[in-house]
């Protein structure tokens, strides 16, 4: 069984029972680990979350982790797509929100019409992988240029030897994130300069397990999806180096973390709605979150944040808690965004 099919499983079954920033300085060995309160096996009460399908298995794996502190607070991890996922968290039906881009204006527009503020934390790095079936043996590099030809909304491509004519005439079977996926938004502005600019006569799913099945049941198919989706099913899969002009780049720990795999690198976030933070359950959970996030995002197949970038969302979390941040709906201000270096 791979890991998507596994952890989400997992993961959508659980219901586990159980402004200083800008002028603070931070280094690594300000990073905090976590420590539980003495009462923390009297807290109770129900955590939800929802979204990308990238996210959900690291905040899954930190909600597994949490309930050894806490036997009595219930964590959900539901899948609908980063922007199913804000639709839901903007409507107050859920605390937390997965996602694998930033929140859009509209989305913006209606948290702010449902009276909702919120915090927002990056946690990881990703990158997005581009896949083929481990079988194929001709396909180790795409150029930006041929993934564009490939996914343009008015892409005529159909078989390989159109994108190399020295690659077999056998069709190519699509596969990849729905259009609520965060992927999807990143990916199409990346390669076709503009969010939601994608060709449809493919296979869309917001579970990234339809991808990966997909995929390894065609010699001739390709697909795109998270790192984690790869990293843990690579003896089915082939990861397809993307040369963006300066040489073709393998997607790992080491080419995401530094940038080089560009253009496809990219952070991850957790939002948080204020008014949730005054629970005590959810300022454990998300104290327990940070403090583990290096580490618990290596376990599932991305990549952590560096030490220092981890202790200043750490000071926003604190400061979110004692009122002494503003929420980022209300411009409060954020901490550095933790991009990838380039």
């Amino acid at each position: 069984m791979g890991f998507g099919t596994a952890l989400f499983k997992r993961a959508v079954a659980i219901a586990i029972v159980g402004a200083f920033i800008a002028t603070q300085v931070v280094t690594a060995q300000d990073v905090t680990p976590y420590t539980a309160p003495d009462n923390i096996d009297e807290l109770s009460g129900a955590i939800s979350t929802d979204g990308s399908s990238t996210v959900g298995p690291m905040t899954a794996a930190v909600a597994e982790e949490f309930l050894s502190f806490a036997p009595n607070i219930q964590v959900t991890v539901d899948i609908s797509g980063t922007g199913g996922g804000f639709e839901r968290f903007c409507s107050g039906d859920t605390d937390i929100s997965n996602a694998s881009r930033a929140i859009k204006e509209e989305e913006i527009a209606l948290c702010q019409e449902g009276g909702y503020d919120y915090y927002e934390f990056e946690v990881a790095f990703d990158g997005i992988t581009v896949v083929v079936n481990g079988e194929n043996d001709f396909v180790t590099c795409l150029t930006t240029d041929q993934l564009n030809q490939l996914w343009a909304p008015d892409s005529e491509i159909t078989t390989w030897n159109q994108l190399n004519p020295d690659w077999p005439e056998e069709t190519i079977y699509l596969y990849g994130p729905g259009a609520d996926s965060g992927t999807f938004d990143y990916f199409t502005d990346e390669i076709n300069g503009e969010e939601g600019a994608s060709r449809t006569d493919f296979q869309p799913s917001e579970d990234d397990n339809v991808t990966v099945q997909g995929v390894a049941n065609d010699q001739y198919a390709l697909g795109y999806f998270g790192f984690a989706y790869y990293f843990e099913n690579q003896e089915v899969l082939k990861a397809v180096e993307v040369d963006s002009g300066g040489g073709c780049i393998a997607p790992s720990e080491e080419t995401i973390a530094d940038g080089t795999y560009a253009p496809l690198s990219r952070p991850l976030y957790v939002y948080v709605r204020a008014d949730s933070l005054d629970r005590a359950e959810v300022q454990e959970f998300m104290r327990f979150y940070l403090a583990n996030s290096a580490t618990l995002a290596s376990d599932v197949g991305y990549i952590g944040l560096p030490a220092e970038l981890t202790a200043q969302q750490q000071a926003k979390l604190e400061g979110a808690i004692d009122g002494s941040v503003a929420p980022d709906s209300k411009g409060g201000s954020a901490t550095p965004e933790a991009t990838p270096a380039s």
